[in-house]
């Protein structure tokens, strides 16, 4: 993957070890970011891999520098004042919780409320090319990252058509999911609030271990339209392919991309056209998808000097879902950091509730599991204050030969339980289909 002759010229961009200044090195490449991944992740305890649709993408190796929050309510604020004071230019991949305090199972052990991590070794990728970059902390060695780096070969397709044996676990079981779903919708009929999300997981055993940057890898292909992520933490790795942006910065300009309101793609073209035309007729999706929309246009909207808000949503179409999608994009009044723009919007009531309190009071009480990572936000963010987060939705927690998988509902007044856990088995499909076939 790396020659000597260019390990060498890296060494000599990075200077003489120095014991209190980071050294920074970095060179055009050809290399896939994925592949250094999906090559080196076994040798660190931490790596990542987030790519946009048809544009920016970046897969990193080791931390050369990292953060975590401390305070599960100030954690947006705490993350992007520790982003911006770090003294180095190179991005940090970028993720957080659903919940302030993070969560609380013994799965996502090491998955903080709100982290950030600059690689040791990154790959950043445009359409128009790749840059590979070097972060050495105060006092680290090249000789090791050098011995890595010249260690790593190109890793090829990720492995298919294993023959394994899956078992498959809900989370809680359908009928008391059902349930859950049965009494939010008595408390919306009643008025406590307006829409709530519910969440459910499933576990899938296999008989042989998941190779989860592999799986990333397929995701990307599968999922071209979608953000798809990977974020390895120890023997753990979160992995998802996200239709749902939740905001970038670049610059002055802000963008946000919710979507709610689902239905399934049909077997042809007359009846995928049919199954949308009934989701764009839906006054029941609708309503949902307005809630979302009306509530970053809340948000956003001190913020900006202009916002532009699509008046009619359009369709957003995965493999296996489509969406009620609308883009809200505006110009910022000041300049603040993305981190801090997605603590404005998070939790959306994409997949939160509204009002934002009495939904988020009612899910305490109600969900029946702990979310961790799962709709929360992964991303990526620099210190200047630019970025992009994806909600970190269709996703799995790997590890060893088990992955945790999530999907959630969005249930108003007149959502049916059984109708709604239909659309999450929908929603799991993204996963499934690929996990069966590892």
């Amino acid at each position: 993957m790396f020659s000597k002759p260019f390990i060498e010229a890296l060494g000599v961009q990075l200077g003489p070890e120095t014991a209190n200044v980071f050294r920074v090195a970095a060179v055009p490449v050809t290399v896939d970011p994925l592949a250094l991944v999906r090559s080196g992740a076994h040798l660190f305890p931490f790596a990542a891999y987030f790519g946009r649709p048809d544009a920016d993408e970046a897969g990193g190796l080791g931390a050369a520098w990292r953060s975590e929050a401390t305070d599960g309510p100030g954690r947006f604020g705490e993350i992007s004042s520790q982003l911006s004071q770090c003294g180095i230019d190179p991005r940090a991949f970028v993720g957080f919780s659903y919940r302030p305090e993070g969560g609380l199972g013994t799965e996502w052990d090491g998955f903080s409320p709100a982290v950030s991590v600059i690689p040791v070794v990154s790959v950043i990728g445009t359409r128009e090319s790749a840059e590979l970059v070097v972060v050495l902390p105060p006092g680290r060695s090249w000789g090791p990252v050098a011995e890595v780096l010249s260690q790593l070969s190109d890793p090829g397709p990720p492995a298919t058509g294993r023959t394994t044996d899956l078992s498959i676990e809900s989370r809680p079981a359908p009928t008391e999911w059902e349930g859950a779903v049965a009494n939010a919708v008595d408390s919306i009929r009643a008025g406590l609030f307006e829409k709530v999300v519910m969440a459910r997981s499933v576990l899938v055993t296999s008989d042989v271990p998941y190779r989860p940057f592999d799986l990333v890898s397929r995701l990307r292909m599968t999922y071209p339209e979608c953000y798809v992520f990977g974020w390895q933490q120890g023997d753990r790795v979160f992995v998802g392919a996200s239709p749902e942006l939740l905001v970038e910065r670049v610059g002055t300009r802000v963008r946000s991309h919710p979507l709610a309101g689902s239905a399934p793609r049909g077997s042809n073209e007359e009846e995928d056209r049919a199954f949308g035309e009934l989701l764009m007729s839906s006054g029941k999706d609708r309503r949902e998808h307005r809630f979302v929309v009306d509530d970053i246009t809340e948000r956003l909207g001190p913020l900006t000097t202009s916002l532009h808000v699509d008046h009619v949503p359009s369709l957003r179409k995965t493999t296996h879902v489509q969406h009620l999608s609308t883009e809200v994009r505006g110009d910022l009044v000041d300049s603040i950091h993305v981190f801090d723009l997605a603590g404005t919007l998070h939790p959306t009531p994409a997949v939160g509730g509204s009002p934002r309190d009495e939904a988020d009071r009612f899910l305490a009480k109600e969900e029946l599991i702990d979310r961790g990572w799962y709709a929360g936000g992964i991303g990526w963010a620099n210190r200047k204050g630019d970025g992009e987060l994806a909600i970190s939705l269709r996703c799995a927690l790997i590890q060893g030969r088990t992955a945790l998988l999530y999907a959630g509902a969005g249930i108003v007044a007149d959502s049916n339980p059984a109708a709604e856990l239909e659309e999450t088995r929908l929603k799991f499909r993204t996963m499934m289909s690929l996990l069966a076939e590892s």
